[in-house]
Order: C-alpha cells, then structure tokens, then sequence
C-alpha cells in the first residue's frame, strides 16, 4: 500500500515563494548598507581666557622751574623825524640793439683764398675674406699673403685659449653655450667696435674682454692703403 502526503503540508509548492522573499530582504539589508551615512562628531573646544592684573604706572611727579620772563620790546619813539633823500642817482642808459629799415649794412666780401676747406677722410671697411693684404698679427710678419692669413686666425685661437677664463658664477649656475663675437681692426691696427651675441651676458662679457685685450696689429691693407677690417669668431663656454 502506498503512503500519500497531504499537499498542505508539501514544503516544496512554497520553495519559490520563500527563494523571492529571501531575496528581497537581502536586497534590501545590501540597499540600506549602502545607503548608510556617518557624520563625524564635531569635537568640543575649551576657550580659557588669561586676564592679568592691571599694570598700574606710575607717573613721575614734575616740577615747574621757574623762568625770568624776557625783557620787553623797546618803544617807538613818540616823534618820528622824516629826512629828505637828497642823494642823486645816476640813470644807466641801456642802448638798443636792433636794427631799423633804415640802417645800412656794408657787405663784407670774402676772398676764397681765405676759406679753409678741411678734408675728412672716410675709413674705408674691407671684409677679411676679400682683403688684398690682411692685418698682421705680432709673430706672423713673414710668409706669403696665405700664410699671414693662416697665421692670423691661428694666432686668434691661441690668444682666446690663453686669456680664456670661465666665470665663477657662470660656473655655479651651470650656465653655458657659445657666444659670437665680432670686431674691427681699424687703420692704426686697434681693436674697436665689439659686438657679441650669446646665451647669457655674463658669458659675452668675458668674451668681450678676451678679444679686448688683443695686442696692436699691423693694419689690413687694399690697394696700398690702410683699412678697417671686420673679423668675427665664436667662443664656445662648456663646462666639463
């Protein structure tokens, strides 16, 4: 004989219903977590106030020296005598300057023997590349015309390379970079006319002074004839 169980008391039929109720209330605790705030508790202060006792000064008592009152101001003479000023005064003349439609001016001709006439001569400028003779550096006096030239730009190296000094604080500040310098030679064979251009000023300053203190030259020369020669060169500061 088979046993039946009675549907009503068959848990299984409500395994759904009891899977979504399950469900929704996790739902809802998960929503509520989320949901949920804290503010933080504002802590509470305590102000204390230090009075201190009064400072009560004390004032010197002063005294009031006495002093001799000063002399009053003589009086006015009750009768005032008035004196005739009997003193001539000698009038000065002052003679006009200007000239009226009626004065005459005499002409006042110049001879053209009595003219100076000063002639200014203009330097002429030839650029090194194309100059017929170039300047001649102290040491480099003999050689042809290409070896002066060769001898010129050597000398130049050597001179910045033994006058070269790095600024100190260019040094500490790591600054570094190259700077191009350009100068003349004029006609007595001087250094004149520096112009640089670099990174930092400070850098062109010792490069101006390097080619400052180059020495007195023979002059360049074009068609026997001394002139100013431009000459330019870069001096590279780097530290190492």
């Amino acid at each position: 004989m088979q046993v039946k169980k009675n549907p009503k008391s068959d848990l299984d039929s409500y395994r759904g219903l009891f899977f979504v109720a399950g469900l929704a209330v996790v739902l809802f605790l998960t929503w509520r977590a989320l949901e949920y705030k804290t503010y933080p508790v504002a802590a509470s202060f305590e102000e204390l106030i230090v009075v201190e006792d009064e400072v009560k000064d004390e004032i010197p008592v002063t005294k009031i020296l006495p002093t001799t009152p000063p002399p009053p101001p003589p009086a006015a003479p009750e009768v005032i005598e008035i004196v005739e000023d009997t003193k001539e005064i000698e009038e000065t003349l002052i003679e006009s300057t200007e000239t009226s439609q009626e004065t005459v001016i005499e002409d006042v001709a110049i001879a053209v023997e009595d003219v100076e006439v000063g002639e200014e001569e203009e330097e002429i400028i030839v650029p090194f590349a194309v100059i017929e003779s170039v300047p001649v550096f102290p040491g480099c006096e003999g050689g042809t015309e290409a070896e002066r030239r060769a001898c010129f730009q050597e000398k130049i190296q050597e001179h910045v390379q033994t006058h070269f000094t790095y600024p100190e604080i260019a040094r500490e500040m790591r600054i570094q970079g190259k700077v191009f310098i350009q100068f003349y030679i004029d006609s007595n064979g001087y250094v004149t006319g520096l112009k640089s251009r670099g990174p930092d000023r400070l850098l062109q300053a010792e490069a101006e002074r390097i080619i400052a203190s180059l020495p007195q030259m023979k002059p360049g020369q074009q068609r026997g004839k001394a002139v100013k020669v431009p000459y330019s060169i870069p001096i590279t500061f780097k530290i190492m």
